[in-house]
C-alpha cells in the first residue's frame, strides 16, 4: 500500500514535469512565432520604406535632370542672345570705324588739296615778288635817269612812296575787314540780345533817398515833435534818420542815405501815427519791432530771390546779404530787382551761347553782393563781394565772376563775360537808372576832355547823352591808319578813366577839303 502511494506520487510528479516541459515549449514557440511575425512586419515595412525612398529618389533624379536640361537650354539661349548682341555691336563698331576712316580720308584729301593750293599760291607769290623786284629795279633806274638822282636818293624816295601807298592800302584793308567783322558781330549780338530782351519784362525803377509818411491832420505834427522836441529827437536818435515836419502838409518826410534805416523809421512812424500814443518809451519799443520786421523782410526777400532764380542751396548768410539788396539802389535802380533781372538775362545768354547756365546765373545773382556791406567794409564792392562769397563756399568760377564784373581782375571764363554783359544790359535799359544833372554834366565834359587830350585832334563832341563821342582830327597830322589807332586809344582811355552805364561809341572823323576860288 505504501509502495503504491510512492509509485503514484512519482508518476504524478513525472507527469507534472512532462506537462511543464510541454507547456514551456509551447510558450517558447509562441513567443518565437510572435517575434518572427514582428520581424517579418519590420522587414516588410523596411522594404516598403526602401521602395518609397527609391521611388522618391528616382522622382528627384528626374526632376534634377529636367531642371538641368532647362538650365542648359536657358544658358544656350542666353549665350546665343549675348553672341548676337555682341555681333551687332561689333557690326556697329565696324560701321563707325568705317565712317571715321572715310571722314579721315576726306580730310586728308582736303588737306592735300589745301597744300597744293598753298604751294600754287606760294609759287605765284614768289613769281610776283620777282616781278616786283624787277619792276623796282627798273623804276629805280628810271628815277635815277630822269631825276638825275643817286641810287640811294632814289631808293629813299621810292621807300617813302611805297610806305605811303602801303599805309593807305593797309588802312583801307583794315577798314574793310573791321566793317565786315563789325557787321557780322553786330548782327549776331543784336540777334542774341534782342532774343534775350524780348523775354525780359521789368518795371522802370525810380527810387529816392526820402520817404513820406501821411498824417491824418497837421495837428499830429505837434505830437510827433513832442514837448521841447523830445519825441522827434527820440525817433531820429533811435532810427538814425532826419525828420522834416514843416514843409509838406499832412505828411512827414524821412530823409536818410541808408534805405534800411529809412524803412525802419517809416514803419515806426506809421505805427505811432496810427496808434496816436507817441512818447519816448513807446518809440523805442516800436523801433525794435520795426527793426525785427525789416530783418524778417530781408530774409524773406533773399529767399524769394533765390526761389525765383532757381539758385537754392546758397548759404543762409549769402541769402541774408542778398535780401539786404532790396533796400539798396544804384542810380535809382533797386539792386535786388537788378540782380534778379541780370540773373534771368545771364541764363538766357548762356543758353544761347552754349555756356554753363547755372554758373552764369549764380554769378549774375551775386555780382553786387558787396554792395550789401559796402558801407561797413572797406574796398571796392566787387572785391568785397568776392571775399564774402569765397568765405561761404561759393564755387571759384562764381567768385571770379563777382570779382571781375568791373574788370578789376581778369575774367577767367565765358560765364564771367556773360554775367558782366547781363549786368550792363539790366543797368542800361531805358528807365532802369537815372543820373543827377551834375554827375551827367561832369561825365559829358570828361568824355570831351579825354578826346581833346590826344595830339592831332581838332575838336571832340559828346552826343546822344554821352553814348557816342565824335572826334574830328586834323587830316594833315593824322592819316587813315593813325585814325583807326586813335579810336582804339580813346576808347581804352575812356574804359580806364570813367565809370558809366552801358557802352560808349567812339567815332573818329578825318576829312580832307580842297578849296579854290575862281577869278
Amino acid at each position: 500500500m505504501g509502495g503504491q502511494l510512492i509509485y503514484l506520487t512519482l508518476v504524478a510528479l513525472l507527469l507534472a514535469v512532462a506537462a511543464g516541459l510541454v507547456i514551456g515549449y509551447l510558450l517558447a514557440r509562441s513567443r518565437t512565432l510572435k517575434a518572427l511575425a514582428e520581424a517579418e512586419i519590420l522587414v516588410q515595412n523596411a522594404v516598403t520604406e526602401s521602395q518609397r525612398i527609391i521611388v522618391q529618389a528616382e522622382s528627384q533624379a528626374k526632376s534634377i535632370e529636367l531642371e538641368a536640361q532647362q538650365r542648359r537650354v536657358k544658358l544656350i539661349e542666353e549665350t546665343e542672345s549675348d553672341m548676337l548682341r555682341r555681333r551687332k555691336e561689333l557690326e556697329r563698331l565696324e560701321e563707325r570705324v568705317q565712317r571715321r576712316q572715310e571722314t579721315l580720308d576726306n580730310k586728308i584729301e582736303q588737306v592735300d588739296a589745301r597744300d597744293r593750293r598753298l604751294n600754287q599760291r606760294e609759287a605765284r607769290l614768289t613769281k610776283r615778288e620777282n616781278e616786283l623786284a624787277k619792276l623796282e629795279e627798273e623804276r629805280i633806274a628810271e628815277l635815277s635817269r630822269v631825276a638825275n638822282m643817286t641810287p640811294e636818293d632814289a631808293r629813299q624816295e621810292l621807300l617813302a612812296t611805297v610806305e605811303r601807298e602801303a599805309r593807305q592800302d593797309m588802312a583801307r584793308k583794315i577798314r574793310e575787314v573791321e566793317a565786315v567783322m563789325q557787321a557780322q558781330a553786330d548782327q549776331r549780338a543784336r540777334e542774341i540780345i534782342t532774343a534775350v530782351m524780348e523775354r525780359v519784362a521789368s518795371e522802370h525803377v525810380s527810387e529816392t533817398t526820402v520817404a513820406s509818411v501821411p498824417l491824418p491832420n497837421d495837428e499830429m505834427k505837434g505830437r510827433i515833435i513832442g514837448r521841447q522836441g523830445r519825441n522827434i529827437r527820440a525817433i531820429e536818435n533811435a532810427c538814425g534818420v532826419d525828420l522834416v515836419v514843416d514843409d509838406t502838409p499832412e505828411a512827414v518826410i524821412i530823409s536818410c542815405f541808408d534805405p534800411i534805416r529809412r524803412e525802419i523809421a517809416r514803419l515806426t512812424l506809421s505805427r505811432l501815427v496810427q496808434d496816436g500814443r507817441i512818447q519816448p518809451g513807446r518809440i523805442e519799443r516800436e523801433v525794435e519791432k520795426a527793426r525785427e520786421e525789416v530783418e524778417r523782410s530781408i530774409i524773406e526777400a533773399g529767399e524769394q530771390a533765390v526761389i525765383e532764380t532757381g539758385m537754392q542751396g546758397l548759404h543762409p548768410e549769402i541769402i541774408k546779404l542778398l535780401g539786404r539788396l532790396k533796400y539798396r539802389t544804384s542810380y535809382g535802380q533797386n539792386q535786388l530787382a537788378h540782380a534778379i533781372e541780370a540773373t534771368h538775362i545771364a541764363g538766357m545768354l548762356a543758353a544761347e551761347l552754349g555756356a554753363n547756365v547755372q554758373v552764369a546765373k549764380m554769378g549774375a545773382l551775386l555780382h553786387d553782393l558787396g554792395k550789401a556791406v559796402s558801407h561797413e567794409v572797406e574796398g571796392p564792392h566787387a572785391q568785397v563781394g568776392a571775399e564774402i562769397a569765397k568765405r561761404y563756399g561759393v564755387p571759384p568760377e562764381v567768385v571770379n565772376i563777382i570779382a571781375s564784373h568791373h574788370h578789376e581782375v581778369e575774367q577767367m571764363s565765358l560765364e564771367a563775360v556773360i554775367a558782366t554783359t547781363a549786368d550792363a544790359i539790366s543797368g542800361s535799359r531805358p528807365g532802369a537808372r537815372r543820373e543827377a544833372l551834375e554827375t551827367y554834366v561832369k561825365r559829358i565834359k570828361a568824355l570831351e576832355d579825354i578826346g581833346n587830350s590826344f595830339s592831332g585832334v581838332a575838336q571832340t563832341y559828346a552826343i546822344q547823352a554821352g553814348r557816342e563821342v565824335r572826334v574830328l582830327v586834323k587830316p594833315e597830322e593824322v592819316d587813315d591808319l593813325a585814325a583807326i589807332r586813335l579810336a582804339k586809344e580813346i576808347a581804352k582811355k575812356i574804359e580806364d578813366s570813367l565809370e558809366y552805364p552801358g557802352q560808349i561809341k567812339v567815332l573818329v572823323i578825318r576829312e580832307t577839303r580842297a578849296t579854290e576860288t575862281a577869278k
